[in-house]
């Protein structure tokens, strides 16, 4: 752990690495939270395959547009991210008995778009494959600012906003009667998701972001008891799973986005666990 820290200070690239992990640990499961308590934890898999398309597509253009040549692919997947995120809004609105058809129409049209500008590419890549499993070596300074304006950004709307999303997180109806501008709050809360999954690509990998985002949420559900109690346990949680992704994965060589979604579900199947004996000790004493 000593070499890791002393390298942490001598090198910039890990420093940029750990300090967007912490970010990204606390953004993640930050709107994680939300999003699970609604039931929409499938829209951060498409989004997530949309970057992937705008991540390809950045690629291509830097290989074949002189205009492209030196634009960082973040900006890119962010705006087919968010591109993305108004999509599904509209198709939610179209099939307003049957809002889960924008999910998998989004889901498929990302995975259709990446692969054309994947196999335009020239297929995979080091690069790309950093993308897809994120790297602990591939956080730039550039990358750190943009996620560090994306945290404040986020924590501020859900601080300023947080009446309004737990409102319409657990009674939409009651939400709406009340006055709050649910259509607003709902494109602004979608925006931030879009935002979060393009901004934690580099870490954790575009296949593996929705992980972070629900697998802490998970845990922090089994041991917590209220809403905000489990938006900081989940917090908890998905800081201890990118702090020993990132040290797991520096030291055996491995894409950090594997490492902190094994220790993600580790840490899932020991709240379970908890639970469980907790209930028995609960009923042997009653």
């Amino acid at each position: 752990m000593l070499i890791l820290i002393t390298a942490i200070y001598q090198y910039e690239f890990l420093q940029n690495t750990f300090i967007t992990g912490l970010l990204i640990g606390l953004i993640a499961p930050l709107l994680g939270t939300f999003l699970v308590v609604r039931r929409l934890s499938l829209i951060a898999d498409a989004l997530s395959h949309v970057t992937l398309s705008g991540i390809a597509a950045s690629l291509y253009l830097s290989k074949t547009t002189a205009l492209f040549a030196g634009l960082n692919p973040l900006f890119f997947g962010m705006g087919f991210s968010v591109i993305g995120s108004i999509l599904i809004e509209r198709l939610r609105t179209v099939y307003s008995h049957y809002q889960e058809l924008a999910i998998p129409i989004i889901l498929s049209g990302g995975i259709g778009v990446g692969v054309i500008f994947i196999s335009l590419a020239d297929g995979f890549n080091t690069e790309l494959l950093n993308y897809l499993f994120g790297s602990v070596s591939a956080v730039s300074r550039t990358d750190l600012w943009v996620i560090a304006a994306i945290s404040i950004f986020v924590i501020g709307i859900v601080i300023f906003l947080y009446k309004e999303l737990f409102l319409l997180s657990f009674d939409e109806e009651h939400a709406k009667a009340s006055g709050i501008p649910s259509k607003v709050i709902h494109f602004i809360f979608i925006i931030m998701i879009a935002l979060v999954i393009a901004a934690s690509m580099r870490v954790v990998g575009i296949l593996l972001v929705s992980a972070l985002m629900t697998l802490p949420v998970a845990a922090g559900m089994r041991v917590a008891s209220g809403f905000k109690k489990t938006i900081f346990i989940s917090i908890i949680f998905g800081e201890t799973a990118v702090i020993g992704g990132l040290v797991s994965a520096y030291y055996l060589d491995l894409a950090p986005g594997g490492t902190i979604v094994v220790i993600s579900i580790a840490i899932l199947l020991g709240a379970i666990l908890y639970k469980r004996i907790y209930h028995k000790v609960q009923l042997k004493f009653h």
